[in-house]
């Protein structure tokens, strides 16, 4: 049997082709809101996605500290999204990450086919492109590489790049600071739905099942940047994501209506609230819509580091102390890999719907 391996965007785009395989054109409703990323970036006017200064955030001054997590709260109720900056984590260790995971994406395609994952065989992790996987059939222009961070003793590191050799270095010491900064956000989130600090932590799975799973999204030039997409519109299943950038824009999230561009700040982490915090807070933190948009001009990379719960242990529902009569739950009961699964479903079925 010859299993299905989806084409390597890189190859499409370094290949001259003038545009781009039909698979990757997105539909009709789509791209009347695909826009130029460089023009969306510059624009001052209209919402911006807040910036949250991290370094008050444990303040012994009592007000001060307090103002600061209000702020976070606020961000995460208005958009569930924000720029985390004064993060704690080193700007040199952030270039490292960065410039291990470019070195990657730069071996020769043979190089990086050895780390090639299988994702019809359930083997997810590796170097891959993504697979049809709706009624549709439609691609992301995109490359990505995918594994698991942390916990350290549920690492594969057969999977690690050897080359570049800082990879593995940069990449473990980023996991175990980017963890302690997850265990700060959670807490702050707890404390700002009245709930202990550690509760959400707990809920997730603690820092024993607690898994970060590293992906790097490798956007290669697109020669018809308006009719594709680098992710397709969607919301993170985890609890908690972070994510760094290369300074090339193409983030967008959908706020109030419209598509909103996250501008570049130098230094920041990106931050967005996922599916399981949105559940467990009964839809008072937000999981917002998001989606990536490519160019002509610019390779753009992303690190996303997902937050997830373990996929069976954990039956995830609104917690009591947030539902009440007034405010009955919104979400039913289910684990994270059925929540997974009811979202694959839908998009499958809202595809077929409008074909």
């Amino acid at each position: 049997m010859v299993t299905s391996v989806a084409p390597r965007v890189e190859s499409l785009s370094s290949s001259g082709i003038q545009s781009i395989p039909k698979e990757y054109v997105r539909t009709q409703e789509e791209l009347t809101s695909i826009t130029n990323i460089f023009e969306e970036e510059k624009k001052a006017e209209g919402p911006q996605v807040p910036t949250i200064d991290l370094k008050d955030i444990d303040s012994e001054d009592k007000l001060v500290r307090e103002k600061s997590r209000e702020e976070l709260k606020e961000a995460a109720v208005e958009w569930g999204v924000m720029h985390l900056v004064n993060h704690g984590i080193d700007d040199d260790l952030l270039e490292r990450v960065k410039k291990a995971g470019e070195a990657f994406f730069n071996l020769p395609l043979e190089e990086k086919e050895k780390y090639a994952n299988d994702q019809e065989s359930g083997k997810i992790a590796g170097y891959g492109s993504k697979l049809a996987n709706n009624a549709s059939g439609q691609l992301e222009w995109e490359d990505y590489f995918f594994h698991l961070i942390f916990p350290e003793d549920k690492r594969d590191m057969s999977i690690w790049p050897k080359s570049p050799s800082d990879y593995i270095k940069a990449t473990s010491e980023y996991a175990k600071l980017l963890r302690g900064l997850a265990t700060k956000i959670l807490s702050i989130l707890s404390l700002g739905l009245g709930l202990d600090e550690g509760r959400l932590e707990k809920e997730v799975g603690g820092m024993e099942e607690l898994l970060l799973q590293m992906k790097i999204n490798y956007y290669p030039k697109c020669p018809q940047p308006e009719l594709a997409l680098g992710v397709e519109a969607h919301t993170d299943v985890s609890a908690l994501t972070f994510i760094l950038h290369n300074m090339v824009p193409g983030l967008q999230l959908f706020y109030q209506g419209k598509w909103v561009t996250a501008k570049c700040v130098p230094n920041s982490i990106i931050m967005h609230v996922g599916d399981t915090i949105e559940i467990l807070s009964n839809g008072k933190y937000k999981s917002i819509l998001h989606r990536g948009l490519v160019n002509k001009e610019k390779v753009r990379i992303s690190w996303a580091v997902f937050c997830e719960p373990p996929k069976e242990k954990i039956i995830l529902k609104p917690l009591p102390e947030v539902v009440s009569e007034a405010e009955p739950a919104i979400f039913p009961p289910r684990t994270f890999a059925q929540h997974i699964q009811h979202k694959l479903f839908r998009k499958t079925q809202d595809a077929l719907v409008s074909k």
